[in-house]
């Protein structure tokens, strides 16, 4: 298959397409953090990096030969999980991007009526986003939890034609809820103890805006994540102190292998993993592809 990935991330639609067998011709990532970028060419050096989304009118590709179009398109400006709750939807600054990936799809379609796509977003956005979005890419999103897979929980939406059916009204995603594997997060820490059955979402600021408080005042510290939200995965030491996942829990909380992040810091590998897509959810997806 020859595939464009947007907003690119870890890369792991290549590496779930690697995993169910399909073979990729070519890789067009879209991507514009550095140690994304990084990542994605430690584990395939042949990715071809296309740079800005919003500038894909001058990407060199040939858009007629294009087989699948990935998008996990930003999701801040649709989660409850922003500042105090407030969103601005998604004509947002940020996940208006969006309709950024709709623009492609459609040039695409009119090349290649028969392109795949998966759309990737968050289970909080509001009904009233979710219908904008479904309007516009003429399918209905299945709505799958991250729970069933790994240790943690994940609320997603995903709009695909991969598989789909009709409704009396819609057409809808029609691909089934995985079978749960009864992972939980005792299974996956590599030391300590858990007070949870399941991890609290991964979220992207997790290591990243929370870690610099244990350098200031370890007591504070500990205070400040029992306080925390939940967002936050605890995990408690042997010493009964409170931690944040190290980043082989958070590789296996999105069901990806211990050492698939070790060329990045704790901070860059949360960052990605945090706003990442759950691994053995997209391989489950990309099972039924014909």
């Amino acid at each position: 298959m020859n595939v464009v990935s947007l907003f690119n991330g870890m890369n792991t639609g290549r590496q779930a397409l690697e995993n169910v067998g399909i073979k990729v011709n070519k890789y067009y990532s879209s991507e514009i953090k550095p140690y994304a970028i990084e990542l994605t060419q430690h584990h395939f050096p042949d990715t071809i990096q296309v740079g800005d989304v919003t500038k894909w009118k001058e990407w060199d590709i040939d858009w007629k030969s294009i087989d699948l179009i990935l998008s996990g398109s930003p999701c801040q400006d649709l989660s409850s999980a922003g500042k105090r709750g407030i969103r601005a939807g998604i004509n947002g600054s940020r996940s208006s991007l969006f309709f950024v990936f709709v623009e492609i799809l459609e040039h695409i379609k009119k090349l290649n009526p028969k392109i795949l796509f998966l759309q990737e977003n968050v289970g909080s956005a509001s009904k009233l986003d979710i219908g904008i979005m479904s309007r516009a890419l003429g399918v209905y999103p299945v709505r799958i939890n991250s729970k069933l897979v790994t240790a943690q929980l994940r609320d997603r939406y995903y709009w695909s034609n991969i598989k789909t059916k009709q409704t009396m009204f819609d057409i809808v995603t029609d691909i089934p809820q995985p079978k749960d594997k009864g992972i939980y997060l005792k299974d996956i820490i590599t030391s300590g103890e858990v007070k949870r059955k399941k991890a609290n979402c991964l979220t992207q600021g997790l290591i990243e805006k929370n870690g610099r408080h244990k350098v200031k005042d370890f007591n504070n510290w500990q205070k400040f994540l029992l306080k925390r939200p939940c967002s936050m995965v605890i995990l408690i030491t042997e010493n009964n102190f409170v931690r944040l996942p190290n980043n082989i829990e958070m590789c296996r909380l999105q069901g990806f292998s211990d050492n698939y992040c070790d060329i990045l810091s704790d901070i860059k590998a949360g960052s990605l993993l945090g706003d990442g897509w759950t691994l053995p959810i997209i391989e489950h997806i990309f099972k039924y592809i014909k």
